[in-house]
């Protein structure tokens, strides 16, 4: 598997991969399936220690991904328990040997049992780095985003959102009430939190920021999706 590092745009073509370089950390985003899923790989700079991001599908490459650019994996978190983000995580786990991580709510639907429950307030470290788990619940009872603290090196929050957050608005619901309690929680809990510089790394597609998102709340609550 072949990681451009040529300018990172946030955006990357199917089966290909791009790598976003940090101060102390990198980001590998890779397109994978027929759902144009993200898979991400987030790496410590001094520690090499690694944190995957949805093993969604085209499991060959993801292992040859990780082989290759993420030797020294240390977990593989699952962001919600919809299929098209899981369906390489059991070749995935049994080729690395690497834990695995999901959120209690979305575990069950999962071909490998994690061997952590993530909570919301819970923080993963991986070598320097560390994450704050966000639960939020609509799209599914259980997602989970995942917040890369700042340092003094880089100021800016990295989030990964699955499929709560996108360019243009929150994930689909389908219950009633739904809509409402997904955006609640978006709003409450990264929007409220987080500044506009933040940098969203959504479960598909391309990647936004808080600040080209926030001037839009309003009217994803008017239209109601």
């Amino acid at each position: 598997m072949t990681v451009i590092d040529d300018a990172y745009t946030g955006h990357v073509e199917p089966q290909t991969a791009a790598r976003r370089t940090l101060p102390g950390a990198t980001i590998v985003k890779m397109s994978v399936g027929p759902m144009d899923n993200n898979t991400y790989v987030v790496t410590c700079s001094r520690s090499g220690d690694s944190l995957l991001i949805d093993a969604a599908n085209d499991a060959e490459l993801l292992v040859d991904l990780v082989r290759k650019h993420a030797p020294k994996l240390t977990l593989i978190v699952t962001s919600h328990q919809h299929m098209d983000h899981w369906q390489a995580l059991e070749a995935l786990a049994e080729a690395t040997g690497v834990p695995t991580a999901a959120h209690e709510l979305d575990a069950e639907p999962l071909p490998v049992t994690p061997q952590r429950y993530l909570a919301d307030g819970d923080t993963i470290t991986v070598g320097e780095l560390v994450f704050d788990v966000i639960h939020l619940q609509g799209h599914t009872p259980g997602s989970v985003a995942l917040a890369l603290r700042p340092t003094d090196e880089q100021t800016a929050t990295h989030l990964f959102t699955g499929d709560c957050l996108f360019p243009g608005g929150v994930g689909k619901t389908w219950e009633p009430g739904a809509f409402e309690q997904l955006l609640g929680d978006v709003t409450s809990k990264v929007f409220d939190r987080f500044g506009d510089d933040t940098v969203v790394y959504p479960g598909h597609g391309d990647d936004t920021t808080l600040g080209a998102e926030r001037p839009h709340l309003a009217e994803w609550h008017e239209r109601g999706w």
